[in-house]
């Protein structure tokens, strides 16, 4: 049969399944660019937040997600929270009202920020009811860890024998300004973890808390096993169950599970009663 020369200028038609197929290739060509992680350089440091404004479980949702293995709590929890400058003057009594027992509130930074609302927050907590505490957000690529202990103790990190103060809180999870890891080895950052640590009992007389998350403790230490021994874990994943535990620990002291905002900040569970939460504070 002749070809009429309109046919042999009309584009031809793909066939349908080539079609397909190219579609498919395209979209896993680019899902695959979408899901490969961008490593932080100097030349990123812009999409970066200000120096300060970390707080407690920053990286969590972005970081860790939800995963891990279901472990026994023991039935009786008290309810706590943890604020930072972002929640401003917190409303205390409502808090004490809900329920809520403890808190602790973001004391330092670095060696170069301090919260302006510490005292208004950490007194105001204890003058509602509450047993509270302080926490420091590590930097481990600006300073040491012992100059860090040294900063947050001056700023109102220590701790007293009062029955209402718990020991302080070092929070060690993903870098908001850079590198996961702070640029730090596994070896490197657990001695700069131990570091502060030492220095840190060395001032108050107690063995400080560790915040952290499984997946970055596993990552940036190596899941290292040596602190279980003697500092209270305090375990960061936003889940039905805590999951999971960093190496070494059998037991957490705290959980943090949620993320409620700016206005009330993150909320805890104390692993016992109010007796044993006292218990920690009294040391």
């Amino acid at each position: 049969m002749p070809v009429h020369r309109s046919e042999l200028l009309r584009p031809q038609r793909p066939h349908r399944a080539g079609l397909l197929l190219a579609a498919v290739l395209s979209l896993t060509f680019s899902l695959t660019l979408a899901a490969r992680p961008s490593p932080a350089s100097a030349d990123d440091y812009d999409d970066f937040p200000p120096r300060g404004s970390a707080y407690m479980g920053m990286g969590v949702v972005t970081h860790d997600g939800v995963h891990g293995l279901p472990r026994k709590t023991l039935a009786a929890q008290t309810e706590g929270v943890d604020v930072s400058s972002y929640q401003g003057n917190v409303n205390w009594s409502t808090l004490w009202n809900s329920g809520v027992k403890w808190a602790y509130t973001k004391g330092s930074e670095g060696t170069y920020y301090t919260n302006p609302y510490f005292a208004k927050q950490y007194n105001g907590s204890y003058d509602a009811g509450m047993i509270r505490g302080a926490y420091h957000f590590a930097t481990p690529d600006t300073t040491s860890g012992a100059t860090q202990a040294n900063f947050f103790v001056n700023n109102g990190g220590g701790w007293s024998r009062d029955g209402k103060t718990l020991p302080g809180a070092l929070d060690i999870e993903w870098n908001p300004y850079g590198d996961t890891c702070y640029g730090k080895s596994p070896s490197a950052m657990v001695a700069w973890i131990r570091d502060f640590l030492n220095q840190y009992k060395s001032r108050t007389g107690r063995d400080a808390v560790v915040y952290t998350a499984t997946s970055w403790w596993k990552q940036c230490t190596g899941n290292y096993s040596g602190f279980a021994s003697t500092n209270p874990l305090w375990i960061a994943r936003y889940a039905s169950t805590v999951g999971e535990l960093p190496s070494g620990w059998d037991f957490h002291s705290m959980w943090q599970y949620t993320s409620s905002g700016p206005t009330v900040g993150d909320h805890n569970k104390f692993n016992g009663p109010v007796d044993r939460l006292k218990a920690l504070a009294d040391g």
